[in-house]
């Protein structure tokens, strides 16, 4: 046999050294959360909860706003009505999964939309400087001097009752927290080698901005307006509980939680549930948006 027969016939003269890949960055991202079990067990608990209540149409088990006066004030896991009912004798899961779906399109919501205006604002601020960062900065510490659910409060009751009115509130609310670290950000990005390259070699101002100031922020300003969807369900769901938010029957959290209050010293088992919902999305969300700020290395 031929020396190129036996290298033929030898399977490891075949195999070549294959080069080692280098992981991608959101499989290193990935694996660092996925090493904080708790966050971890927290992201699934918040993709059952989103889910179910997209799903609501589908597993509820009854219509929630119908009710059976025979089946009022029923107790948790009584038969047929797991989380029991309310004084009208609706479904308080179904309830639950219905209402999940407005509480949390008025969490996630204000807070992309804030994004959206308070990130451009404090990217015009950084990255222009002077009189513009003046300006916008000023305008904005103006509404960042009021607490928060005081601000939201006045806006709601200035507007009137209403689901939308409650996404414009949280929206105004949340612009001022978000524009400032933007603008934060653009500033420490603005200082390095290569912006400066950019501006001599010609490109215009929105061109650097779009090529090289916002790849370089996203991850910051989207970590931290995570960290404020769970606030922003919160002060939604307080307005709602205030009576600021949908009208009945619709079922929300908030409202829920305040059309239930009646019954603490009835039945308390079943008032909490509400409450209960709102803060373990609340806590989940918190819990996924430090893991994440982890993951991705961002000073704090």
């Amino acid at each position: 046999m031929s020396l190129q027969a036996t290298a033929a016939a030898d399977p490891k003269t075949l195999a070549a050294p294959a080069a080692r890949r280098e992981p991608s960055r959101a499989a290193v991202i990935f694996a660092a959360f996925a090493r904080r079990k708790i966050a971890l067990a927290a992201l699934i608990v918040l993709l059952v909860i989103v889910f179910a209540c997209l799903l609501a149409p589908w597993i509820a088990p009854y219509d929630p706003s119908a009710g059976e006066v025979t089946d009022r004030l029923q107790k948790l896991g009584a038969p047929g009505h797991l989380l029991g009912t309310d004084e009208q004798g609706r479904d308080i899961l179904s309830r639950v999964l219905y209402g999940g779906r407005l509480s949390l399109l008025s969490g996630v919501l204000p807070v992309l939309l804030a994004s959206i205006l308070g990130g451009g604002l404090g990217v015009a601020a950084g990255y222009f400087g002077g009189w513009t960062n003046t300006i916008i900065m000023r305008a904005l510490d103006i509404v960042f001097s009021f607490p928060a659910i005081l601000l939201a409060i006045g806006i709601s009751a200035a507007l009137g009752p209403g689901i939308t009115n409650i996404i414009i509130s949280a929206t105004v609310v949340f612009i001022p927290p978000i524009a400032r670290i933007a603008e934060s950000a653009v500033k420490e990005v603005r200082k390095e080698e290569f912006i400066e390259a950019a501006r001599s070699s010609g490109a215009s101002a929105v061109l650097i901005i779009r090529a090289h100031i916002l790849r370089n922020i996203f991850a910051k300003v989207f970590v931290f307006a995570t960290s404020l969807i769970g606030v922003c369900l919160m002060v939604a769901s307080g307005l709602s509980f205030l009576g600021l938010g949908v009208s009945p029957p619709t079922p929300e959290w908030g409202f829920m939680l305040n059309n239930l209050k009646q019954l603490i010293f009835i039945n308390p088992a079943v008032t909490i549930v509400p409450g209960a919902f709102i803060f373990l999305t609340s806590l989940s969300l918190n819990l996924v948006s430090d893991a994440l700020s982890d993951a991705l290395e961002l000073k704090r």
